[in-house]
C-alpha cells in the first residue's frame, strides 16, 4: 500500500464527511414512501427521531406538516398523491389491532385525522365536501407499516355517489354494499367520539388483536356537512367472502374531485 501523506488523508476524510452528508440530505428527500419499501418502522423513525425533537427543540415540525405535542400526534404529508397526508401518533402504536387504541383514554386520532383534512384541502387549494374527503387505515395484512397511520384524502367520486344511497340510514345500523367489487359494511354515525369511535364500533364485533387485524375502517361524511349529516363509517376485513384488508382504493390519491369544481 503506498504512504499517504496526513494531508492526502486529510482530504480524504472531508472528502468522505461531505459525501455521507450528502447522501444523508439524499434519503430525507426521498420521503416515507420510498423509506417504506425498505424498512417497516420507516413511519415510525421520521415521527420519532426527526419531527418529534424539531418541535420540541425549535417549535417547528422538522420533516412533517405539524406535531402536535399536546395531543401526541403528528401530520405528514406523504410524496404518494397530490394531497394525501398521514396522521401518525407520537407514541408507539402498531396498527389498528394494537390495544391501546381501544383504552380507556386513548387520543381520539380519528378526530384528530379528521380535524387535519384541511391540510389536503390546502394541498389542492379549494374547500372540498365533507362527503368528498375520507380517512383510511389499512389492515394488518395489507400495510407497509408497523406504526399506526391513518391516511387523509379526497374520496374517489365514483364511491362517494355509491355511498350517498346511505347518506340517511339510520344511525348505528350496519347495512352492507358492494364497493369497487368489494364487500364492505356501512354505518352512519353522528359522532367520531366515544360509541362512534370508529375503533370502538368495529371492535364491537371484533374483539381481541387477532380480529381486528384483518379489519379495513374508512370514514368519510354521509353528506356535505358531517356536523349535520354525521359520519359514514366504511368497514371490511379478510376474513369476510369478497371482503377487502384495505379500503384505501376508495380514496382517490390525484384528487380529481377537486378538479370537478
Amino acid at each position: 500500500m503506498p504512504h499517504l501523506s496526513l494531508r492526502t488523508l486529510s482530504r480524504r476524510s472531508v472528502g468522505l464527511r461531505a459525501a455521507l452528508a450528502a447522501l444523508t440530505v439524499a434519503l430525507a428527500a426521498t420521503g416515507c414512501a420510498r423509506l417504506a419499501t425498505i424498512d417497516s418502522n420507516a413511519l415510525w423513525k421520521i415521527v420519532d427521531l426527526r419531527c418529534v425533537p424539531s418541535q420540541q427543540a425549535t417549535g417547528t415540525p422538522g420533516q412533517c406538516t405539524t406535531v402536535n405535542l399536546d395531543q401526541r400526534y403528528a401530520i405528514l404529508k406523504d410524496i404518494v398523491g397530490r394531497s394525501q397526508h398521514l396522521l401518525i401518533p407520537t407514541d408507539r402504536i402498531t396498527g389498528i389491532e394494537s390495544p391501546l387504541v381501544l383504552a380507556p383514554h386513548a387520543q381520539d386520532y380519528w378526530v384528530d385525522a379528521w380535524d387535519s383534512r384541511r391540510y389536503v384541502e390546502q394541498s389542492v387549494k379549494r374547500t372540498l365536501p365533507d362527503n368528498q374527503l375520507g380517512l383510511e387505515i389499512n389492515s394488518k395484512y395489507r400495510r407497509s407499516q408497523n406504526q399506526l397511520h391513518i391516511h387523509i384524502d379526497c374520496m374517489r367520486g365514483d364511491i362517494s355517489e355509491a355511498l350517498a344511497h346511505h347518506a340517511k340510514d339510520a344511525p348505528g345500523e350496519w347495512h352492507w354494499d358492494t364497493l369497487d367489487g368489494n364487500r364492505y359494511r356501512i354505518m352512519r354515525v353522528n359522532t367520531l367520539t366515544n360509541s362512534g369511535n370508529p375503533f370502538r364500533v368495529v371492535a364491537r364485533d371484533n374483539p381481541g388483536e387477532a380480529a381486528m387485524a384483518t379489519q379495513t375502517i374508512l370514514v368519510t361524511g354521509a353528506g356535505p356537512s358531517a356536523e349535520q349529516d354525521g359520519w359514514l363509517l366504511v368497514n371490511s376485513g379478510t376474513e369476510v367472502d369478497n371482503g377487502s384488508g384495505t379500503a384505501e382504493p376508495l380514496l382517490d390519491h390525484a384528487c380529481r374531485v377537486a378538479d370537478a369544481h
